[in-house]
């Protein structure tokens, strides 16, 4: 069953057809339609990306220490909300990592929000997506694991604080972290699945009313997907970097 090509899918086959052949073709694959390599889900993709590049410029371009304007305020108020949440769950050290957190939270939230614009749907809604930021926060974490306490350090979290238990923990916390971006895919991937499956059957049946409503509850899950994934990433950071005596 082939999926129903969107407009923005059709514009990139009709120009990128020959690049997206040629990306793929370097990983050894090859498109079920080389007229046709676009999904819908990647051509979305490409424009959530494309549009979060210009956002920052038109941002810039209204900047104002006088008179700030709304979009300004917006973005004021969720690097603030941000960062309080990130000291909140982290600890004092918390906002030096704001930055991932944002792009987090902002890349999924506008990634969710476009399904509710008719001829677009959320790219999250197909788990090739969710797992790809799942697997960016795997390694992220990690990472900064390593950088604040060092190779060895970070690996000691693995094997809690009794030594003749080390080995057993260490299995079950490798199984634990490496289960992580699979829940983390999952909740996301389900519930904008979910949602969507949800506002078009209901659409369909009860095309009056309803589907303003269900826009709504949409919008409102988008939001409350976005924080929990952010939130979780926190969560995660924070374990990493959190030092033995604290």
């Amino acid at each position: 069953m082939h999926e129903h090509e969107l407009w923005f899918t059709a514009l990139l086959n009709q120009y990128l057809a020959g690049p997206a052949n040629a990306l793929i073709g370097l990983f050894g694959q090859h498109a079920h339609d080389h007229d046709k390599p676009w999904t819908n889900y990647n051509a979305m993709l490409v424009f959530v990306v494309l549009f979060l590049l210009v956002l920052p410029w038109i941002v810039r371009m209204g900047l104002s220490l006088a008179r700030p304007g709304y979009l300004q305020q917006t973005f004021e108020l969720l690097v603030t909300f941000i960062k309080g949440q990130a000291e909140e769950v982290i600890g004092h050290d918390g906002p030096k990592y704001a930055n991932w957190f944002l792009t987090c939270f902002v890349f999924i939230l506008f990634a969710n929000l476009l399904g509710v614009i008719p001829t677009f749907e959320s790219p999250t809604m197909n788990a090739a997506v969710p797992l790809g930021i799942a697997i960016a926060t795997f390694i992220y974490y990690n990472a900064m694991g390593v950088k604040e306490q060092g190779a060895v350090g970070h690996l000691k979290h693995f094997m809690g604080p009794v030594w003749w238990l080390a080995p057993f923990m260490f299995a079950i916390e490798i199984i634990s972290h490496l289960i992580r971006p699979v829940s983390l895919t999952i909740r996301l991937f389900a519930n904008m699945l979910a949602g969507e499956q949800v506002t078009v059957s209901f659409s369909q049946l009860i095309p009056i009313g309803v589907p303003a409503a269900l826009m709504g509850l949409h919008t409102f899950v988008s939001f409350l997907q976005a924080f929990i994934f952010t939130i979780l990433t926190m969560a995660y950071v924070g374990m990493a970097v959190a030092h033995d005596e604290h």
